[in-house]
């Protein structure tokens, strides 16, 4: 199936993309299938079962909770946050569920939703849904893998469907970077023209620039909310404090003694300083399950926002149109480790999904300052090549410690990679594509505990409490 960059970029809650927003796609649809099937009425009870992943760090990533909100019908992109957090507790209380909003049955979370750390045969993230009448006869039963940045395909007479919709043929299909750059030079443009020629065989040119633009304005947000956010800890056990509020209090406050105009200070790295803080503000209020925009997964949502905000604060001349180009070119390349990779920190671990938004970025913003197709090619490369082998070692399967501050970090790498390819040709040593596919072999040869199960790495070897 073909992708579109609102694929790769759509909004969300928090804190995962995989094991909060997929979750909660996947119960959602198959609500939806007792509906078509005019069986929900019928329904007396529903059991859900979580594997592997979605088991080991489910509670700590909010699995459990989203499987309910969506089994009572929520969509990951127009849910009141607040209200769902309430109606969750309400449901552990009362051990009622609205089945699709309308259909209350009895349904106990501690009995009725099990977890599996054995994984199914297909993916490390695994749901199992069963719906049953009065009787005890199965109504439903449904497949699905939640196979990272929200999406979700679903097991249909043994084989995986994707669970986006219909086939839309593009008039330039790519699943590698040599394709893309033949497109490029095809079309005789850059990548987001390519992406832009695509992206009107799923909707009018308007309709996505005004939806790029949504999302640019949900991502402006989100850093607003995570720096203006009054709780001192984010939710969970590790008690982890808030930095971005008083980062932001503490850069303006220096500027003002520094009595220059925002974002010219005499500092030669204060630019990077604000890097850091939008990307801080958005990961902490991913982790305390706020609503972020999916870039390509909810544990790397950081880092196109950050280098974004880098662009349209600190380079001249950036406006509307620099955004669009942006996120179609990042589109491009997350689209790439979607095909020939993965952005599963379950599947391939945090070089999937950090590692594949720094390429991004790295590439997104190459192509703004002036980048050729090569040159894009090149920062993306860079910036994966200098994140392989990144493991996905959750401290206490929150999306906190080190994924927060990791944000940061790749988001300056980010910057820094577009930068050096620009003072290239275009030409180097090692093509995106090798890096693409040494990325998903050192994925597979990764051990379990470093995927996304907290059993290994930082997980271990940093004391909860």
């Amino acid at each position: 199936m073909a992708l579109s960059a609102l694929d790769l970029f759509s909004v969300g809650i928090g804190p995962s993309s995989s094991h909060t927003v997929g979750p909660m796609r996947a119960a959602k649809l198959f609500v939806d299938q007792l509906v078509k099937d005019g069986d929900l009425e019928r329904v007396g009870a529903v059991t859900v079962e979580l594997f592997g992943s979605l088991a080991a760090t489910g509670v700590g990533h909010g699995t459990d909770r989203a499987v309910l909100l969506g089994l009572e019908g929520c969509d990951p992109e127009s849910i009141d946050v607040e209200a769902a957090s309430v109606r969750v507790d309400e449901i552990g209380r009362s051990h009622r569920l609205r089945l699709g909003s309308t259909h209350a049955i009895d349904f106990d979370p501690s009995t009725d939703l099990t977890m599996h750390l054995k994984a199914l045969p297909r993916h490390p993230n695994g749901l199992r849904f069963h719906a049953r009448d009065t009787s005890g006869d199965v109504l439903l039963e449904s497949e699905f893998y939640s196979v990272g940045g929200g999406f979700v395909i679903q097991v249909k007479d043994d084989d995986l469907a994707s669970a986006a919709g219909d086939d839309v043929v593009v008039p330039y299909p790519f699943r590698t970077a040599t394709d893309l750059l033949k497109a490029c030079a095809d079309v005789g443009g850059s990548i987001a023209d390519v992406m832009s020629a695509n992206e009107a065989a799923f909707r009018a040119a308007s309709q996505t620039r005004a939806a790029l633009l949504h999302i640019w304005d949900v991502m402006q947000e989100c850093v607003e909310q995570g720096c203006t956010r009054e709780a001192d800890l984010l939710p969970g056990r590790l008690q982890v404090r808030r930095r971005a509020p008083r980062l932001r209090l503490r850069l303006r406050e220096q500027e003002a003694l520094a009595n220059v105009e925002p974002g010219n200070p005499r500092d030669p790295l204060w630019a990077m300083e604000w890097v850091n803080l939008y990307a801080l503000a958005v990961n902490e209020e991913n982790a305390s399950g706020g609503r972020v925009v999916t870039a390509p997964t909810n544990g790397a949502a950081g880092i196109v926002p950050a280098v974004l905000h880098y662009l349209t604060r600190f380079v001249d001349g950036a406006d509307d149109d620099s955004v669009v180009t942006f996120l179609l070119t990042a589109a491009a390349i997350g689209i790439l480790y979607k095909e020939g990779a993965s952005i599963s920190g379950a599947e391939v671990g945090c070089q999937g999904e950090v590692g594949s938004a720094c390429s991004m970025a790295a590439g997104a913003l190459c192509a703004v300052l002036g980048g050729s197709p090569a040159q894009v090619e090149n920062a993306a490369e860079i910036g994966i090549e200098h994140n392989l082998g990144l493991t996905c070692d959750p401290v206490g399967g929150l999306v906190q410690v080190p994924c927060i501050e990791r944000n940061a970090i790749a988001s300056v790498k980010a910057i820094n990679a577009a930068r050096l390819a620009l003072q290239g040709d275009g030409e180097h040593r090692v093509r995106l594509d090798d890096a693409i596919a040494t990325m998903r072999e050192t994925g597979a040869d990764m051990k379990d505990k470093y995927k996304e199960t907290s059993r290994g790495g930082l997980a271990v070897n940093v004391i909860e409490c």
